[in-house]
């Protein structure tokens, strides 16, 4: 008779026991394996756009003009003609105001109760973007939109989206060759409202005058220029009056871009010298404050206009670097700040605030 003690039963037992788990968990896992039940992640809706944790191909963030700059439009194809900017879905179409990652508001149009701004509440995911190129001395406010914006598009340095023309690195092709020189000192300007801050500016233009002859050309002074002659007047002068209609910092235009863009040295009145130094070459510009009064700054005109060395030496800068042209037929005003959003939209998708618009902007 086979007899088996207690401990081998034991072993048999737990043998079986181990043999009939692995077999059940076999036949679960090859039962369920290819039918796992797909659950979907969680999504949540804002007005009529529902956003979904699952995995989307990339699309064009899509940027709102809420209003068209002075109601001057254009062709949104040109951010890509002009700048090679189409990162973003520009447009102004009001019906995707729900669905648009950005609304720029241009700060001229804001009526005074703020009535013609969007009537919905911002989306949680949306950037309301302020939108303005005037200086502070040329702002209105309008109360009770301190604390509506997450970014600012301006043409101040620490602005979220700071617009400004910038000089490039100098290519092989792009030799600098200084263009004729058929008058001394020039100025090209359109607008002497006092009420916009030119009174310093023209005062300065009405002293120098005095001193050296500063050919003058405008609508302020009646002689109107085509478009197409804006660059080569300025070509044509050995000094050019880049003067600003108000001062402030950074309040640097497009004043300063034509004549660096054409070949002229600009005569500059706006903020201090280290301000222009920031975003252009020391040697590049000549500062009305460097020189006790007008009488002084006319003398050292005349003075380099005798002097074809140290006169080409406020173009030692074009060794290194080129300055573009900047546009100037007045509906294309606002592309470059209009497409430079674009640009931003595109590239920085992080949340951000602005505490308080006004403190920042007038502080």
């Amino acid at each position: 008779m086979l007899t088996i003690s207690t401990s081998g039963i034991s072993r048999i037992i737990f043998g079986l026991l181990f043999i009939g788990g692995f077999i059940t968990l076999f036949s679960m896992y090859y039962k369920t394996s290819t039918t796992l039940p797909c659950h979907r992640l969680p999504t949540h809706s804002v007005k009529n756009r529902t956003y979904s944790l699952a995995y989307k191909p990339f699309k064009k963030p899509i940027m709102l003009l809420w209003f068209w700059p002075e109601n001057y439009r254009f062709d949104f194809k040109d951010c890509r003609t002009f700048f090679n900017i189409d990162g973003c879905h520009l447009t102004d179409d009001r019906t995707l105001y729900s669905e648009a990652d950005a609304i720029l508001i241009y700060h001229r149009a804001i009526k005074h109760n703020a009535s013609n701004l969007p009537a919905s509440p911002r989306p949680y995911f949306q950037k309301w973007i302020w939108f303005h190129m005037e200086s502070p001395t040329n702002t209105q406010k309008v109360l009770g939109i301190e604390k509506l914006f997450n970014e600012t598009l301006n043409y101040r340095r620490d602005a979220d989206i700071p617009v400004r023309w910038r000089l490039t690195r100098k290519t092989k092709d792009n030799d600098f060759v200084l263009p004729r020189k058929e008058r001394m000192v020039c100025w090209i300007v359109s607008n002497n409202d006092p009420r916009t801050g030119t009174e310093a500016r023209y005062n300065y233009y009405r002293e120098l005058d005095k001193h050296i002859k500063v050919d003058v050309f405008g609508k302020v002074f009646g002689t109107f220029l085509k478009y197409e002659e804006y660059f080569s007047t300025i070509a044509s002068c050995k000094f050019y009056l880049s003067f600003e209609n108000s001062i402030h910092n950074d309040y640097i235009t497009e004043k300063l871009n034509g004549p660096l863009a054409a070949g002229t040295v600009p005569v500059v009145l706006g903020p201090p010298r280290q301000n222009y130094e920031s975003f252009i070459p020391g040697d590049s510009f000549i500062h009305v404050n460097d020189f006790p009064d007008a009488k002084a700054l006319a003398d050292f005109l005349l003075q380099l206009n005798r002097n074809d060395e140290a006169y080409l030496r406020y173009f030692s800068w074009r060794q290194y670097f080129s300055a573009r042209p900047h546009l100037i037929v007045q509906n294309q005003e606002f592309i470059q700040a209009i497409c430079y959003g674009c640009a931003h939209v595109a590239d920085h998708r992080e949340y951000r605030v602005v505490h308080d618009l006004y403190k920042w902007y007038f502080g």
